[in-house]
């Protein structure tokens, strides 16, 4: 008889703990320096209007690294589980690659949106707002993930529940630019998250 073939060894992540271990390090290096110098630092780093009008577009990026204070066990926990899901089942270079679009797609959808409102808006309250952290890289994650689940009506409720969640804070008076952020990030991903589902998935 020939050999059992042998099961696929499944992918265990690396990046994702690797990457939410280095916020969270930064945060508390951070968390160290004066409150000048800490601000300073995430404003330098923010996807804000000043620093994307001024052409610093690397902040895109760059922001998805610093947060304003140490991330809570529970958002650390739904991060982590969230971006080694999404590596376990595509692997680090998708995965990276939807966390990063959605993130930096996010970032310049809401800057798009608010050139113009900032120019009636006090220099400091929205210009050079601090805009850090991974939520939109997070919120873009989910809604690919939501999108290549194996069942279509998983699938429709899992993909329904988060853009509710998401549109909620949006509709609100009191709703930020960041909460369009979420929204938008989250649209992105299960844009994304079509073309990852395998062919044929019901």
């Amino acid at each position: 008889m020939p050999p059992h073939p042998h099961p696929r060894t499944p992918r265990l992540p690396w990046a994702a703990p690797l990457y939410v271990g280095a916020v969270q390090l930064g945060a508390y290096a951070t968390a160290r320096l004066s409150a000048a110098r800490r601000t300073g630092l995430l404003r330098a780093h923010s996807t804000n209007v000043a620093n994307l009008r001024a052409g610093r577009w690397a902040t895109l990026l760059t922001s998805a690294a610093f947060v304003e204070r140490p991330l809570t066990v529970p958002y650390g926990a739904a991060l982590l589980a969230a971006l080694g899901t999404a590596e376990a089942r595509w692997g680090v270079p998708r995965a990276a690659g939807v966390f990063a679009a959605g993130h930096a797609g996010a970032g310049l959808l809401v800057y798009a949106g608010l050139r113009g409102r900032v120019r009636t808006a006090p220099p400091d309250a929205t210009a050079r707002a601090v805009d850090v952290g991974p939520s939109y890289g997070l919120h873009a994650t989910l809604g690919a993930l939501a999108m290549t689940l194996p069942h279509r009506g998983a699938r429709a409720a899992a993909t329904a529940g988060l853009l509710a969640r998401t549109a909620y804070p949006v509709l609100r008076r009191t709703r930020t630019f960041t909460d369009t952020g979420h929204l938008a990030a989250l649209v992105l991903g299960t844009a994304m998250g079509r073309g990852l589902r395998p062919a044929g998935a019901g």
